[in-house]
């Protein structure tokens, strides 16, 4: 009954009989000779061929074949051409040049740090805004660190001059910051006074008003009354 399928073995095989497996083995090893068939059907109708709604989102995206989403993302903000600083168009220099003096060098010459005035007094500044005195007082951090600046640079070359003028100059610097701290001392107390008068019910309003009063009855201030003088 087997032996069909063991010559159909051994026709289409490389095997040699003796290699052949025994007959009682054959069942497993049949062969069918039938070309293979199609179980699905094909359809082209939109009732068979149609799909349900894709809801993934990413479907599609891929950076290797470099596609995009199907589905509007958030929308990314456009890159916009830097704005000129205003510092820099009021200043065109670069702002690392206040380190240096005029001429641009690291180390500065007697003949500059000499030429300076005498320092701010307390009188003048006490007239200055809060504003003019914040400026000011960075303008003196600049030139102090200029001098620091020109100090380190002489001593690394030991130039063995300028020493003298760079400290006459700092010392009219420091005059003019603590007058500066003089005057925001002073601001301070006269605000913590006003702040304890209107605690303790102090009202400009109130003793302007008693003092017109008093002036527009033409009594002095240490007149007794009426009822005093009987």
């Amino acid at each position: 009954m087997h032996r069909p399928v063991i010559a159909r073995l051994a026709h289409h095989g490389s095997l040699t009989l003796a290699e052949l497996p025994p007959a009682y083995l054959a069942p497993s090893l049949h062969l069918s000779m039938s070309s293979a068939t199609q179980t699905s059907t094909f359809s082209t109708t939109p009732v068979a061929a149609g799909r349900g709604r894709d809801l993934n989102r990413n479907r599609g995206v891929s950076a290797i074949h470099r596609t995009g989403p199907k589905f509007k993302m958030i929308p990314i903000a456009q890159a916009r051409v830097a704005r000129e600083d205003a510092a820099t168009r009021q200043n065109p220099q670069p702002r690392a040049l206040g380190l240096f003096p005029p001429s641009r060098e690291a180390l500065s010459v007697p003949e500059f740090d000499i030429d300076f005035g005498r320092p701010w007094a307390i009188q003048e500044l006490r007239e200055k805004s809060w504003d003019d005195l914040h400026k000011l007082w960075w303008v003196c951090v600049k030139e102090r660190n200029r001098i620091a600046t020109s100090n380190i640079e002489r001593t690394r070359l030991k130039a063995g001059f300028g020493d003298h003028e760079a400290e006459e100059r700092e010392k009219v610097i420091r005059v003019t910051q603590n007058s500066i701290k003089h005057v925001l001392r002073e601001r301070w107390y006269a605000w913590e006074d006003a702040q304890r008068l209107y605690q303790q019910g102090y009202l400009p309003e109130k003793m302007r008003t008693k003092e017109e009063e008093r002036f527009s009855s033409g009594k002095p201030e240490g007149e007794p009354s009426e009822s005093v003088q009987q």
